[in-house]
C-alpha cells in the first residue's frame, strides 16, 4: 500500500511562527518539510538534547542538540509587512512572458513571495 502525502502550506526557507504547543509564539526559518508525516523542522524551535556515543564521525561523543519536527498545522507563515503569523491566499500575477502564482497575506494583501 502506498502512503498518502499530507498537504503542507509552508516551504523550506519560509519564516514561520508557532501558534500552538509548548513553543507557542516563537518564530524561525523552516529547515525541512516532511510530506509523509506533515511535520516541519524549524530553526531553534523544539530543540532537544541527545546523548551521542563516540564514533568515527564524532570521536569525542557527548551531548548534542537537534531540532525535532512540529506538525504543520501548528505554524503560520509570517508576513514581512505585518510582522506576525498570518493566513495567506494565492494570487495569479501575470508577467511579460507568463503568469505566476504568488502567496498573498490575507490581512494586508502584501505579496509574501519575493518576485
Amino acid at each position: 500500500m502506498s502512503e498518502a502525502l499530507v498537504k503542507v502550506s509552508v516551504r523550506k526557507g519560509d519564516l514561520v511562527q508557532v501558534i500552538a504547543g509548548g513553543e507557542k509564539g516563537k518564530t524561525g526559518k523552516v529547515l525541512s518539510v516532511s510530506f509523509k508525516t506533515g511535520r516541519v523542522k524549524i530553526e531553534n524551535v523544539n530543540v532537544v538534547k541527545r546523548h551521542v556515543k563516540a564514533s568515527a564521525q564524532n570521536p569525542q561523543g557527548g551531548i548534542t542538540q537537534k531540532e525535532l519536527g512540529l506538525h504543520a498545522s501548528n505554524v503560520l507563515l509570517v508576513c514581512p509587512k505585518c510582522e506576525r503569523g498570518v493566513r495567506f491566499g494565492v494570487k495569479l500575477v501575470s508577467g511579460k512572458t507568463s503568469s505566476k502564482k504568488v502567496r498573498v497575506c490575507k490581512r494586508c494583501s502584501h505579496q509574501i513571495d519575493a518576485t
